[in-house]
């Protein structure tokens, strides 16, 4: 449903497919339409961890991460809507354009998770994480180490 403010664009951007992806696994979390947290912060408030369950193919490539380590995780919000250029989120402060929000409308509904890794099982290809705001079932696209010399920009301040 649009909110007042919100601007969709005039095609679906599903019909422009220009490459071709494999989803590597699946999370697997207690949320649903309706139950979701908004984000990770708020996730993690809940307690409630989750897992990635990779097709056991791609157990090999978890090796040399370790539990207690954060991973970035990129994964596919195959249920959300795509169409949106300008939204207006019910937290905010009126409108806001698609790239300046964190929403999971997006025209490719790519959504990246810094989370921990609390148990790893490289054989099944199972990796136990502390929290996650994806629906149950939600595809992964890939994974990779959060690394903060790569991964913080030079001077950033938490505070700035």
């Amino acid at each position: 449903m649009k909110r007042e403010g919100e601007i969709a664009l005039p095609f679906d951007p599903a019909t422009r497919i220009e490459a071709g992806i494999t989803f590597i696994g699946r999370i697997r979390s207690p949320w649903g339409k309706g139950t979701a947290p908004k984000n990770l912060r708020v996730a993690r408030e809940t307690g409630q961890g989750a897992r990635v369950e990779l097709d056991p193919a791609y157990g090999p490539a978890l090796t040399g991460l370790e539990v207690g380590q954060a991973i970035q995780l990129l994964y596919w919000v195959d249920r959300g809507e795509r169409d949106l250029l300008i939204q207006t989120p019910g937290h905010g402060n009126g409108p806001r354009g698609t790239f300046a929000l964190r929403s999971p409308v997006r025209p490719n509904p790519i959504a990246l998770g810094t989370v921990m890794i609390t148990s790893l099982d490289p054989e099944t290809g199972v990796i136990g994480i502390d929290a996650t705001d994806a629906w149950d079932g939600t595809p992964v696209l890939d994974i990779k180490p959060w690394i903060g010399t790569v991964d913080v920009p030079p001077g950033w301040h938490p505070d700035a």
